[in-house]
């Protein structure tokens, strides 16, 4: 039956339903392994919402400055809980993950302070809050925060060699970035015990650097996060795995409670960092989003499992393969071909419930210095815990697909996309 309506309805070919199927079968063992990930995670997020005595009194509507909204309070206890964290700050006033990512940045460091990331160039739209690409006014290194940067080995490997050096020469490195996923990068994602590995050798060198992980797109593909390992800070998007895909916007940031309390203080102001800010009656919907958010995470990280396999059998280069151990939900594929990559994103908007009808075309995005493509038929705007594809518009034109929230409709967006080029 699936098989007529993919001809009947989305015109899939005879090849790409044979690649389906074979697919299907080979993925099977990969899916299994995650789906006890997927339970234990929903076992912690069960038990942490159990222990602080969430009730629908906590489905808050506070108005003006928020003081005293027990829905915001008891939710950064639950993100703390889950997190094995000293704090959390969950909020819906974080309009994105990079300003989350931005205020863990800004509260932590000051003038004179070095920041040295070690998995090379950080993600595009952190770029200009650094300083790298200075537009714009107020980034950091206006404020006189230098930035160093490690390099990865020819091999994607971390550099563990210059991390030492940058350590050892320069006192002044207050903060370490640690990226957890690819960016838009041609690299795995770093595992937790990768990521354990790079905290405990920064903190053999000094142990008191600030070891900082983004963690955008990994949340729950581990039965474990980087605060069990060590990590000071962590800092992501709602609209991300965390979210659940109800969440219909904000971020959050978790880690040692010094740390926590900075990074307040640059989302609101000092003295009054998280005591304040109403939440608009969203605060169901973040609670709702987090209990599902194990299980959707896993949904869509079938889904990039899936799109691995198939279009490595269409004759693709990806990234990470279907049989490697994954610590995000993104899938990268190489098309070496500009039409090609831009025709696939398009076929992924094709598969969207939302707007399916719109054509995606590379555009000017603010924070990205290459233009970039995005399809994005999503519930939530933006949303990329839901099925979804970007790609900056460069050599050697690779696409990021990410999101799902049902292996069901991941599946067939990747059918129809994989269609639009072949």
């Amino acid at each position: 039956m699936t098989r007529r309506v993919l001809k009947d309805k989305y015109n899939i070919n005879n090849k790409v339903i044979d690649l389906y199927e074979r697919t299907l079968n080979d993925v099977k063992d990969q899916f299994q392994y995650y789906d006890e990930i997927r339970e234990f995670n929903q076992l912690k997020v069960l038990n942490a919402l159990q222990e602080e005595g969430i009730s629908e009194s906590h489905f808050t509507n506070s108005s003006g400055y928020g003081y005293g909204d027990i829905g915001r309070d008891s939710l950064d206890k639950v993100y703390a809980r889950i997190f094995n964290s000293e704090s959390a700050l969950v909020r819906p006033h974080f309009v994105n993950g990079t300003h989350a990512l931005g205020c863990a940045l800004f509260g932590n460091l000051r003038p004179g302070d070095t920041m040295l990331s070690v998995c090379g160039d950080p993600y595009d739209t952190l770029h200009e809050v650094i300083g790298i690409e200075n537009k714009g006014s107020g980034s950091l290194k206006e404020y006189g925060v230098n930035y160093e940067q490690v390099n990865l080995t020819d091999d994607n490997k971390i550099n563990f060699e210059d991390i030492k050096k940058h350590l050892e020469s320069n006192n002044t490195i207050k903060l370490v970035h640690i990226q957890r996923s690819t960016g838009y990068g041609w690299r795995k994602s770093l595992l937790i015990s990768e990521i354990k590995e790079i905290i405990d050798f920064v903190k053999g060198i000094n142990p008191n650097v600030i070891c900082f992980v983004d963690n955008c797109y990994g949340e729950f593909i581990d039965t474990i996060e980087p605060t069990d390992v060590g990590a000071d800070l962590v800092a992501g998007s709602l609209i991300k795995n965390i979210g659940g895909g109800i969440a219909p916007t904000g971020g959050y940031i978790a880690g040692t409670k010094d740390c926590v309390t900075k990074a307040s203080y640059r989302l609101t102001v000092p003295g009054i960092g998280g005591e304040c800010g109403s939440t608009f009656g969203v605060m169901r919907l973040l609670y709702e989003g987090l209990f599902f958010a194990p299980h959707v995470s896993i949904e869509a990280l079938k889904g990039a499992i899936f799109c691995s396999r198939i279009m490595e059998l269409a004759g693709f280069e990806v990234l990470p393969k279907y049989t490697d151990k994954r610590s995000d939900i993104i899938q990268a594929i190489k098309f070496n071909d500009k039409e090609k990559l831009i025709n696939f994103c398009r076929g992924i908007q094709k598969g969207s419930p939302v707007d399916s009808f719109a054509q995606c075309e590379p555009w000017d995005m603010p924070g990205y210095s290459d233009q970039v493509i995005m399809a994005a038929g999503a519930f939530v705007q933006g949303a990329s815990i839901e099925l979804s594809a970007d790609a900056p518009i460069r050599e050697p034109y690779i696409g990021y697909l990410q999101g799902g929230l049902t292996f069901d409709h991941a599946k067939i967006g990747i059918l129809i996309a994989l269609s639009n080029i072949l």
